[in-house]
């Protein structure tokens, strides 16, 4: 059962602290009085990014790291409660060009972290994978024991990652937990995103929208909605070495996605079908439709904000932040 101020006095790592799903769920940490060690990728060039307000925040230890550094990463989880583990390498299309880096840190880097908190003896590891574990849907809505098909080298990655930490909890009794959301979208997420890549387009005076296939359907999730989902799910022992979605159960198209989207921002513009923003045939995912339950039952979570919110939301941050975005440039 999720319990707000759980985390008060814990020390909790969150790797990939500076993502959009991470930085969020530093947020809520910091609220609730966590001291968190935010890990982050290092980089030799002032970029503040998303932690920035919290640079000098007294609960927030910020270290630079990568997670296929085994030393590091050990070094790292001493000491701590909980471990949340987000950072991967993301993006389906560059994962056609350089799958080997995929499982450098995707498969070896969770390595690291399943190994470190087994010899640690964290209370609990909370490891992130994604809906695209599952490939299209076979059966819908989507529950976690749903066939995986790994339809790009990312989701492949991804499935060894997952297997990574179910087989520490196996031959180690490591007290881990595997969440899988399915698509998160809000402030902060990057171009590469379905989402981003309209607004920004819209924001920037486009009045043609460059999108690769239409008909396929997600599940879309607020961002804050996910990262309590985190939160949730790390308080609850009956989700120990298993799978839990985070989905909110209503899919859309990204044509249909993609008009709620003119709408919300107040522009004027066509959809175009972009033939470089098309999947290879045998890697488009043409359906993810989240089923919910064990989330729901297991850890009282359910997302709260509607999809026309979040989309309103996204759109006015993505108006304020439009110097981020290359609207003009597919982001790989």
């Amino acid at each position: 059962m999720y319990a707000p101020g759980f985390f008060h006095g814990r020390t909790v790592l969150v790797t990939g602290a500076e993502g959009f799903i991470g930085s969020t769920l530093v947020d809520l940490l910091v609220g609730e009085g966590a001291t968190v060690r935010a890990m982050v990728h290092y980089k030799p060039y002032a970029e503040k990014g998303n932690l920035a307000h919290l640079l000098d925040h007294p609960q927030v230890q910020l270290i630079a790291g990568d997670v296929r550094d085994p030393g590091r990463v050990m070094d790292a989880v001493a000491g701590c409660d909980t471990v949340f583990h987000l950072a991967a390498l993301i993006g389906i299309p560059y994962s056609y060009d350089s799958p080997g880096a995929y499982v450098a840190v995707n498969v070896t880097g969770t390595e690291h972290i399943a190994e470190a908190c087994r010899r640690h003896g964290v209370r609990r590891l909370v490891h992130t994978s994604t809906s695209e574990v599952y490939g299209t849907a076979l059966t819908v809505p989507i529950a976690e024991d749903h066939p995986l098909q790994p339809q790009s080298p990312y989701s492949a990655s991804k499935i060894g990652a997952d297997m990574m930490v179910l087989s520490h909890f196996n031959a180690f009794e490591l007290p881990v937990t595997v969440v899988r959301p399915f698509n998160t979208y809000g402030p902060r997420q990057s171009a590469r995103a379905v989402i981003p890549t309209i607004l920004a387009q819209l924001h920037s005076g486009a009045r043609e929208i460059r999108l690769g296939s239409l008909t396929p359907t997600r599940d879309f999730t607020y961002v804050t909605d996910t990262a309590r989902g985190f939160l949730a799910v790390a308080q609850c022992d009956r989700a120990l070495g298993e799978v839990v979605n985070l989905g909110t159960g209503e899919e859309i198209s990204i044509g249909d996605l993609a008009r709620k989207l003119i709408a919300v921002s107040g522009r004027d513009a066509e959809i175009v079908v972009d033939e470089a923003r098309l999947r290879p045939a045998g890697s488009e995912v043409h359906r993810l439709l989240s089923d919910n339950s064990r989330a729901r039952t297991w850890a009282s979570w359910k997302p709260e904000v509607s999809l026309d919110e979040g989309l309103s939301n996204t759109s006015d941050w993505i108006s304020a932040n439009l110097h981020l975005f290359a609207p003009g440039r597919y982001a790989v």
